[in-house]
């Protein structure tokens, strides 16, 4: 698990590279909360980006290649920014197809790009991130570039212990 963790903040610095020219340190774990897991790295001089992100306990589709999935929740207080869900799929998403969270009897739709998803706002944001706090899991439905229906299923255990350990770490 920890090699996955690993990838992903390969992943976050490349995105925060291509994004900004600025270097990110490695991500420091601030919390272990069973589903969840929170981090911070400081961006540039020092702007704290604090995160928590967990793995799908069950991933569906018929698909024959697929590399790591990842659910996220961040904060970015020096840019006034804070719980921004994004999704790492795996693959590579149809291009212009929506992705389905459902958390309990609440559904978000979220836009995708490449192979992450988002949200369209930040209200969306944010009633995502307190259902996410909230419940006891939630289900995300996508489709990749080649037409493959995924379904994965996430444990919430954890998720509000997560969050308080990144909204205290970034001051939120």
């Amino acid at each position: 698990m920890r090699l996955k963790f690993e990838k992903l903040f390969v992943l976050s610095v490349a995105l925060t590279m291509s994004v900004t020219t600025t270097w990110a340190q490695a991500p420091k774990k601030i919390g272990e909360h069973d589903d969840w897991s929170a981090y911070v790295f400081v961006e540039g001089a020092d702007n704290k980006v604090c995160y928590m992100v967990s793995q799908p306990r069950k991933e569906e589709g018929n698909y024959t290649q697929r590399g790591d999935v990842f659910a996220l929740i961040t904060h970015r207080p020096a840019e006034n920014s804070r719980d921004v869900f994004s999704y790492i799929a795996g693959y590579s998403y149809k291009p212009e197809s929506e992705v389905t969270v459902t958390v309990g009897n609440q559904n978000f739709i979220l836009f995708t790009e490449g192979e992450s998803a988002w949200t369209p706002d930040q209200a969306t944001d944010n009633k995502l991130t307190d259902a996410i706090r909230r419940g006891s899991s939630f289900v995300v439905k996508g489709v990749s570039a080649r037409g493959t229906k995924t379904i994965d299923t996430f444990g919430l255990k954890g998720s509000s212990a997560a969050y308080k350990n990144i909204s205290e770490e970034c001051g939120i």
